[in-house]
């Protein structure tokens, strides 16, 4: 029986997961800052479920969750990199500690997750490695520039991880959702207290009090978790895949763009090696 690591629980896809994960009857380690708050989520599964305070930042609380998990079940087959949020400024607005903050959960918390759990994972030359990034890894949006730059982070990291783990027996796989009808974009949104007028119309569009997309996304976080663990029980995986309709579209346009562009400035870029020798 597969065991699942996954972090941030309390709410929305990482909840969802853990209770599809549970109901497969996997075992699973579900994490949020309060265990108490999961309560609910592992009580009818007493055989299979352990809670597990984790702040993600706290490395101690880090190494004690992965010897937990092992400890109890054996060892971390799948290990899911959820916990995070989302932060709105405009750059020029961003306030440094807020900034680092952001930072050491959705990226440095992640990477302890992952060198905490690896050395298991390379002595069984086994395992799964899920880090939950976001379409603003594709596409950084007005207001969103430091969230995006942690998911921008956390896919470079990643790209670079799974080359270095796949001689090992060892899966990466990163997971792009575009927007779900979670607490994202409600409860779990944060933003600067500073606001400059000038962003009215670009980053301050996507403030809280101006952004009324909470509780009308397309994405379901149901059918993503049970979408998940049939993928994660074959051979083969992705390295990035793409969560919901929206997510698919906004990516295609940003490619083919992005395709547009080195089309039409190629011969400036072409211009700057050596000449060919005569």
């Amino acid at each position: 029986m597969k065991t699942w690591l996954i972090t941030g629980c309390s709410t929305g896809l990482g909840r969802s997961l853990a209770k599809a994960v549970l109901d497969a009857g996997f075992n699973a380690v579900v994490t949020a800052r309060d265990a108490r708050s999961l309560d609910d989520l592992v009580a009818p599964y007493p055989d299979t479920a352990m809670a597990v305070s984790l702040d993600v930042t706290d490395r101690a609380q880090v190494d004690a969750a992965v010897a937990s998990t092992e400890k109890r079940f054996g060892g971390i087959d799948v290990l899911v990199n959820n916990a995070g949020y989302g932060y709105r400024a405009a750059v020029e607005e961003g306030e440094e500690q807020a900034v680092v903050t952001l930072f050491d959960t959705n990226l440095f918390g992640p990477v302890s997750m992952i060198k905490a759990a690896l050395p298991a994972m390379r002595a069984r030359r086994s395992g799964t490695i899920v880090n939950v990034s976001s379409i603003a890894a594709r596409r950084a949006m007005p207001g969103s520039g430091y969230y995006a730059a942690t998911k921008f982070a956390l896919e470079g990291m990643s790209d670079a991880l799974r080359r270095e783990l796949a001689p090992l027996g060892i899966r990466v796989m990163v997971v792009e959702p575009g927007p779900f009808r979670t607490d994202f974009a409600g409860r779990s949104l944060t933003q600067s207290a500073t606001v400059i007028d000038d962003y009215a119309q670009t980053a301050g569009l996507r403030r809280k009090e101006n952004d009324k997309s909470d509780g009308t996304q397309k994405g379901d976080p149901r059918r993503a978790a049970e979408t998940l663990i049939q993928l994660l029980a074959g051979p083969d995986l992705p390295f990035r895949l793409l969560l919901g309709s929206e997510a698919v579209s906004m990516v295609r346009q940003e490619i083919s763009g992005q395709l547009d562009e080195i089309d039409a400035w190629k011969d400036v870029s072409l211009g700057t090696d050596f000449p060919d020798s005569e």
